[in-house]
């Protein structure tokens, strides 16, 4: 197959900015939160685009749709995923992106006529951000099989709503079985905006991603006394809030004393009466952890947990915490990086290897088959954001990435496609 064959930007810049405008938000963005009416409507307009390009759609347990074009042998698809929920205020590429080019490979192959030994699918996997239901990457999680779909339906988001509630409502309840033995994987491949700052400031068009960093999310609890904040001397104080803004402090520290990938966030907090003049006497919030060392990750929690039990016991405090979210960091096969780098460089584009920051849907398909990741740049680095943007140049560029590295995937059939192709 000649490397002369290109994706169409324009018409994935299109159908990018088209989503996007599907729970857009004044001023740019979007808020597509997961089983919400806007995603309902988002997943309506690419299931949609898939039955146009005469995709055969299935829809599983958990609502991860798949749209699979056929192979000339049967067997385990070349899988291209991502998703397209959104965090409250995110941006038009983050996931989109990678849905919408595996939407444009399947295009341009139709296009060129051009056949493939193995069937070729597009997947979007429900919950991905975890924004409004946790674990994130909760889909794929189903999909893979380490999470039970009776376990992920019984979760409740922020708002209270049953997660399979919801995706009855929205009418995304599919009867396709979930779990690795019913949905054999030859290869997964994911196309994804950076989201971090590197390839934008150095210049780099293409990252071969090596990996994912481990994550550990984790909400605690603290229950102290409330009392008036003008007559309750500082010694005889039981300060819920105390403990949240010491773990804000001690969590950045962290992350500095440990330097390398190591991050820290606490990026969600509630104190309770929540009153100007009251001492709280509830704070609830989540550390976010991450990096790409195993050892070095536990070691984090560590610290952190026992900081915790210091201050409250110290300042006479309950506290009580639950895992929301745990993953190890994930190497991807050698094979897979090696191959994203040399189809950047062939197609000429300059190119870095790097670990991702993020967590995303190929680090649990990396369980079961073998996945591989493509970046471009995000300018100046924002994502999660109505400002996070990605040229036109780079998205197409990323996008003839993957259609040639998945290209190798699938195996063209021989003397398929137009002449000159």
């Amino acid at each position: 197959m000649s490397d002369e064959l290109r994706v169409d930007g324009r018409r994935l810049d299109a159908r990018l900015e088209r989503l996007g405008q599907v729970g857009g938000l004044e001023g740019g963005g979007v808020c597509r939160l997961a089983l919400t009416d806007a995603d309902r409507d988002g997943r309506d307009l690419v299931v949609g685009w898939m039955r146009e390009l005469g995709l055969e759609v299935r829809i599983d347990g958990i609502g991860n749709v798949v749209g699979v074009r056929a192979g000339s042998e049967a067997g385990p698809p070349v899988m291209i995923g991502s998703h397209i929920d959104t965090v409250r205020t995110g941006g038009l590429y983050d996931g989109n992106l990678g849905v919408l080019a595996g939407l444009e490979v399947v295009e341009t192959l139709i296009d060129a006529g051009v056949e493939t030994r193995r069937p070729l699918a597009v997947a979007f996997f429900t919950n991905e951000e975890g924004a409004r239901f946790a674990p994130d990457m909760m889909g794929s999680l189903v999909f893979q099989g380490d999470l039970p779909l009776d376990e992920a339906l019984a979760t409740r988001g922020i708002d209270g709503a049953p997660l399979g509630d919801e995706l009855q409502r929205i009418g995304y309840a599919g009867a396709a079985p979930v779990g690795a033995a019913a949905n054999p994987v030859h290869a997964y491949m994911e196309l994804h905006v950076e989201q971090g700052p590197v390839l934008d400031i150095e210049g780099v068009t293409i990252g071969a991603v090596e990996g994912v960093q481990g994550i550990s999310w984790t909400e605690f609890t603290a229950t102290g006394v409330s009392n008036h904040a003008g007559t309750t001397p500082t010694r005889l104080r039981h300060d819920a809030g105390l403990l949240a803004g010491r773990v804000i402090a001690f969590v950045r520290e962290l992350a500095v004393e440990f330097g390398g990938d190591q991050v820290a966030t606490v990026g969600s907090l509630e104190l309770k009466p929540n009153l100007v003049n009251v001492i709280p006497n509830q704070a609830r919030f989540t550390v976010d952890l991450r990096n790409t060392d195993a050892e070095r990750l536990r070691e984090a929690e560590r610290r952190l947990f026992a900081f915790v039990d210091e201050i409250a016991a110290a300042e006479g405090l309950q506290v009580s915490h639950r895992a929301l979210a745990r993953f190890e960091p994930v190497v991807f096969q050698a094979e897979m990086v090696d191959r994203v780098e040399r189809v950047a460089r062939t197609l000429g584009h300059s190119v870095r290897r790097l670990p991702s920051g993020a967590g995303h849907d190929a680090q649990i398909m990396a369980r079961m088959c073998p996945a591989g990741m493509v970046f471009v740049p995000s300018a100046g680095g924002i994502s999660h954001n109505v400002r996070e943007y990605t040229c036109s140049e780079d998205i197409e560029a990323g996008a003839n990435v993957l259609l040639h590295t998945v290209l190798e995937l699938v195996e063209p059939v021989a003397g398929a496609g137009r002449e000159g192709i």
